[in-house]
């Protein structure tokens, strides 16, 4: 049974990626965890200091918290109507990033799906704050889903990467089950840096081979940026889900931190998936 973590603000945008999950494990038996976390909004010291106020103050959006969860659930229940799908609520007083890496620990979750964006998400920015901090530390895949979009099965999955790292098994297994359900098409993209590949980045690219199968198709582009390149694919070519590495060696970091990316524009609208570091 899988175990899959869904955190909600109960925006428009969380409740899209909720319907993703459901519709991605629709024929799987899954426990799907319903998270909100709710803060007051001045804390620190008067909490701490055990000011009545406060106290009062966290009771009421506890209360308010755990309401609109089992409204959530209800809904799911009445509108999906899934035998192999159960919900857990569950309300917490504390930050997102924390919570979900408890609850990925003592849960044991196999993935988190989310918005890419909160209630108040702009839109000329790609992620939201909390998500971004989620796929920095997350210890299981992050699936983030962008604000309106529609299911599709994941048939055509794109893969960028460098070959700088090695690709054991057991981390890729999340994306490999997802390919084994859907009878997927994992393309591989390498970015040409002008150069040949060296005898590490051969020996990687043939264990990657490897481990895909005939599920992998390899494709070399030229020399071009990774997120023009990243763009270009995903107009030539229908795909149905983003999956990348979070590794601080590879060009993943960089795409957070690069100014190159306001002036070209990283323009995501599939469903980005995460896997935590190898």
């Amino acid at each position: 049974m899988k175990r899959i973590l869904l955190p909600t603000d109960f925006s428009d945008n969380a409740f899209n990626a909720i319907n993703y999950a459901l519709e991605l494990f629709k024929d799987v038996e899954c426990t799907f965890f319903l998270l909100n976390i709710y803060t007051p909004p001045i804390y620190q010291m008067e909490y701490i200091m055990g000011s009545p106020n406060q106290l009062e103050l966290a009771d009421i959006l506890k209360e308010a918290s755990l309401t609109q969860l089992d409204k959530l659930k209800k809904k799911l229940d009445q509108n999906f109507k899934n035998p192999k799908h159960q919900f857990i609520v569950r309300s917490a007083f504390n930050t997102l990033v924390n919570e979900i890496e408890e609850t990925i620990e003592n849960e044991n979750i196999d993935y988190v799906i989310m918005g890419t964006k909160g209630a108040t998400g702009a839109k000329e920015i790609l992620f939201g704050t909390n998500t971004v901090h989620v796929i920095k530390r997350a210890k299981r895949p992050v699936i983030a889903i962008p604000p309106n979009f529609s299911f599709e099965a994941p048939k055509e999955i794109l893969f960028p990467t460098d070959y700088e790292i090695k690709y054991p098994k057991g981390k890729f297994d999340p994306l490999l089950q997802l390919a084994n359900q859907f009878k997927s098409r994992i393309n591989v993209m390498h970015v040409s840096t002008g150069y040949e590949l060296s005898p590490k980045q051969v020996k990687n690219r043939e264990s990657l081979q490897q481990l895909l199968g005939d599920k992998g198709l390899f494709h070399d582009l030229p020399n071009n940026e990774i997120i023009q390149a990243i763009n270009t694919f995903q107009l030539r070519e229908k795909i149905n889900l983003l999956v990348m590495v979070q590794n601080k060696h590879t060009f993943f970091e960089r795409m957070f931190i690069e100014p190159v990316i306001k002036k070209i524009g990283f323009h995501i609208n599939v469903p980005f998936m995460v896997i935590p570091h190898l």
